[in-house]
């Protein structure tokens, strides 16, 4: 098994797909273990939207298999572009569908609620680019006031739409308004429209609070 991973690895993925739909065993697995570690880091990314991390690693797995299995390299971009949004829509489908089970606090938009600030160069700071920024600290590492927190939610509850709402959770991610809307299945120009809107919404109630 060894030696035949060692050959695939002189193919591209989209060669090894092809062997794989005329019947070669051992394809599927070399695919999946060559993918897993961006299941993971995606999984990272998608943690502060308040799934399990291995729950998310779970479905960033069958991802990745429907990846596999659905790929089409007359219809699709290259299988790594491919992996990457089925492994980004399968998490979070799981996120939205943990979510209409059971209540869970706005955890994502904790970061929010920095000082937006202005940089080294003086410049104002957008607030959700410095809450992007700082997505990847501790709780620990947050200074929060919990009543500007509860504030905020409900402002976000209350002014921006569902799809600004899923613009913003992947935004936070670290994915660009083009990924974000592969993810949800909408066209480019609605998703960065999304986000510049929710951006002002955001800004906006920043200032209120």
């Amino acid at each position: 098994m060894e030696s035949m991973k060692e050959d695939y690895g002189q193919y591209s993925d989209e060669e090894l797909l092809i062997r794989l739909r005329d019947g070669e065993d051992g394809v599927t697995e070399y695919i999946m273990n060559k993918y897993k570690n961006l299941v993971r880091s995606k999984a990272k990314s998608m943690y502060i939207l308040g799934a399990d991390s291995d729950d998310l690693i779970q479905e960033g797995m069958i991802g990745l298999f429907k990846a596999v299995r659905d790929y089409d390299s007359g219809r699709d971009a290259s299988f790594a572009t491919f992996a990457d949004l089925c492994v980004s829509r399968q998490m979070y489908t799981a996120v939205q569908a943990s979510r209409r089970q059971k209540h869970i606090p706005l955890n994502t938009y904790i970061s929010l609620y920095g000082s937006a600030g202005t940089n080294r160069d003086g410049e104002e700071e957008e607030l959700v680019n410095v809450l992007a920024a700082r997505a990847g600290q501790s709780p620990e590492e947050l200074v929060i006031d919990r009543e500007n927190v509860t504030r905020l939610e409900g402002i976000i509850e209350k002014e921006l739409s569902l799809f600004e709402k899923q613009v913003l959770d992947l935004y936070l991610t670290g994915m660009g308004y083009q990924q974000i809307a592969k993810v949800l299945g909408k066209d480019d120009k609605s998703t960065d429209n999304a986000l510049q809107r929710l951006k002002a919404k955001l800004r906006k109630a920043y200032r209120r609070v």
